[in-house]
């Protein structure tokens, strides 16, 4: 398999069944944390939501949905969630959350157009989060103090992990380095997107690669992102366009960068309307969810997503996601993967 990265020497530090524990320790752990760091209260979530209301994250906006009729609806079409990030904003206005305080939930996805590797399967799992804010809340400051909390809680979780499991060794530094997407291309202007972020990510350790969305010098995007949640497109206080972004760590077992979280502060009204725009798709303003915002129904917030079996994967040292979650993989991937010390759940 050409995608698939066998790192020379590898050998599982866990058995499967320690394994197991140390995903179930991580995840109780970590999900706490995140809470109390954000003040978010845990709600249940749909693994599916009907089409054509808007409320499905389109992603890149070329990933087809899995999607279902419902007999009880008249045929009426379901589809798998992609991910939760219109679907939290709904969720805080209906329970009326107040400013300062949030939601978090257990995002389980079908991705069938997913390209199979070392880190991206056909199943999703990670932690939705969502939380209100203010006006003035709106800055690319509040941004990142938020991203240093959440760094935080994995710092804590990496320390937990390696107390109990003492063949493990942290790895993490102790504090996440702020770039700009445009400031990554300035920097490293011949190399890819990807290249850039492995080489600012082997440098510093963790980054949160800011402004992912927009356009940049080049005319190109440094990675896509819808036009109806994050804010890509909105001049922070610092001059610079975008006030959302990546979480992306330096992973040496892989020898590549590792993205672990997506986030940012979601449009307002005016960054919705010329944002959809810019992507050529004002068709969306009258969608339920585009309809609500543009009615000032829904709050200013903040959210995103943390991949959880990624995290379990780099705190237990994993060399694959499989050996984290059951999920389908070609079996010429299961035997390179069982050859490689790198058996498949």
């Amino acid at each position: 398999m050409s995608r698939l990265i066998k790192p020379e020497g590898y050998k599982a530090m866990l058995g499967k069944r320690q394994t197991e524990l140390g995903i179930k320790l991580i995840k109780d752990f970590f999900q706490q944390n995140l809470a109390t760091e954000l003040r978010l209260s845990r709600v249940t979530a749909p693994l599916f939501v009907l089409k054509g209301l808007g409320i499905n994250d389109d992603l890149n906006g070329i990933e087809r949905p899995v999607s279902f009729p419902i007999k009880d609806l008249g045929e009426s079409q379901a589809e798998v969630v992609h991910s939760l990030a219109k679907w939290k904003r709904l969720t805080l206005a209906d329970y009326a959350i107040q400013p300062g305080y949030g939601i978090y939930t257990d995002m389980n996805a079908i991705r069938a157009d997913e390209e199979l590797d070392n880190l991206h399967s056909l199943y999703v799992d990670q932690w939705d989060w969502e939380a209100v804010i203010t006006e003035s809340d709106r800055t690319r400051s509040f941004l990142e103090d938020v991203v240093r909390r959440i760094y935080a809680a994995i710092l804590r979780t990496e320390f937990l992990v390696c107390e109990t499991y003492s063949q493990l060794e942290a790895f993490l530094p102790q504090t996440i380095h702020f770039v700009h997407a445009q400031d990554l291309l300035d920097m490293y202007p011949t190399l890819t997107a990807k290249e850039r972020e492995d080489t600012i990510c082997k440098k510093y350790g963790a980054v949160f690669i800011e402004g992912i969305g927009c356009r940049l010098s080049n005319s190109e995007k440094h990675d896509g992102r819808a036009a109806d949640y994050d804010d890509w497109s909105t001049v922070a206080e610092d001059g610079k366009t975008g006030l959302n972004g990546d979480i992306l760590i330096w992973y040496p077992i892989l020898g590549r960068s590792i993205e672990l979280s997506s986030m940012g502060i979601r449009v307002d009204k005016a960054a919705l309307l010329r944002q959809l725009k810019i992507e050529e798709q004002e068709e969306r303003k009258h969608l339920y969810f585009h309809q609500q915002l543009l009615s000032d129904k829904l709050p200013l917030c903040i959210g995103g997503g943390i991949g959880q079996s990624r995290l379990c994967m780099i705190m237990l040292h994993k060399a694959h996601i499989g050996e984290i979650q059951a999920s389908i993989w070609q079996e010429e991937m299961r035997k390179e993967c069982e050859a490689a010390g790198m058996p498949l759940i």
